[in-house]
């Protein structure tokens, strides 16, 4: 059965293939093409708002680098030449390909053969005249770029004009162990962010959730502020900031204490962030 495709429905398997899959972005304004390298649903963090099914701890297995490739071969030809946009009930103003996002079921820079993939994504979707119109994106939560295989990667992204979306929810060490559930500090993960910013264009994406009712503490605000303050003074060349809240239903076990933010509360925010001299983006 054929599902309409919109914002809140990110099925990696809607199409029936296991690395390419579509999404109807509402950050992006149209089609996102994902590629999802972690089939096993394994991630080294556990986002206490992830939409993954059965998330575990773990890191990409071996990737088909030539299923990969006629996937992305055949759906990129059917969106383009076929009757895709129809199949799925996409809106008009949204049938076009605004990128292909690297991103899925866990973290993608987990992947053993991460630069190989990000190559053969690049040339395909080069070929078929995909790139450089639309955009190549990596969204990671940053924790491997001190990895040379990771950095190797980025810069092939760069190299096709991509650029990098690096996770940053909380500054507190308290926050991460409970948003992100990583024992990873603030500094390992802003000498990452430095790094990325070294191989290719880099955003810092920002997700921001009400847990058990207690909103966005003052607590929270000014060590994400005081981290940007440091960021901006250290010379890290950040391309901007995208701060969001959650569009679907969390599957993990702290579901129901998690509510997204509103988008008053997120604006109010962003007009903070703007004052140290940083572009933000919101979205709901």
């Amino acid at each position: 059965m054929v599902s309409k495709l919109s914002t809140t429905c990110h099925r990696s398997d809607i199409v029936g293939l296991k690395y390419v899959y579509p999404v109807i972005s509402r950050r992006m304004g149209g089609l996102s093409i994902g590629i999802n390298f972690n089939t096993n649903n394994a991630c080294n963090w556990r986002c206490i708002y992830c939409q993954v099914p059965g998330l575990t701890l773990g890191a990409a297995p071996e990737i088909d680098l030539k299923l990969l490739e006629d996937e992305l071969r055949f759906f990129l030809k059917d969106a383009l030449e076929g009757d895709f946009y129809e199949r799925f009930e996409v809106d008009g103003d949204k049938r076009v390909i605004k990128d292909i996002a690297i991103a899925g079921n866990g973290e993608p820079t987990s992947l053993k053969e991460f630069p190989e993939a990000v190559a053969l994504i690049g040339k395909v979707a080069t070929e078929m005249g995909v790139f450089p119109q639309s955009r190549y994106v990596l969204i990671t939560n940053g924790s491997l770029v001190h990895q040379a295989k990771v950095q190797a990667g980025i810069k092939v992204l760069a190299s096709y004009g991509g650029e990098v979306w690096f996770k940053l929810d909380s500054a507190t060490v308290e926050g991460r162990a409970l948003i992100n559930n990583t024992a990873q500090s603030c500094k390992a993960s802003v000498n990452n962010l430095k790094l990325s910013t070294r191989c290719c264009r880099t955003k810092l994406q920002t997700c921001l959730v009400d847990y058990d009712n207690q909103g966005l503490s003052i607590l929270e605000q000014s060590a994400y502020l005081d981290l940007l303050a440091e960021i901006k003074v250290s010379g890290c060349q950040l391309q901007g900031i995208l701060l969001y809240s959650m569009a679907r239903l969390s599957l993990q076990p702290e579901a129901s204490k998690l509510k997204p933010l509103s988008f008053d509360v997120l604006n109010a925010f962003a007009s903070e962030i703007r004052l140290l001299g940083f572009d933000v983006s919101v979205s709901i």
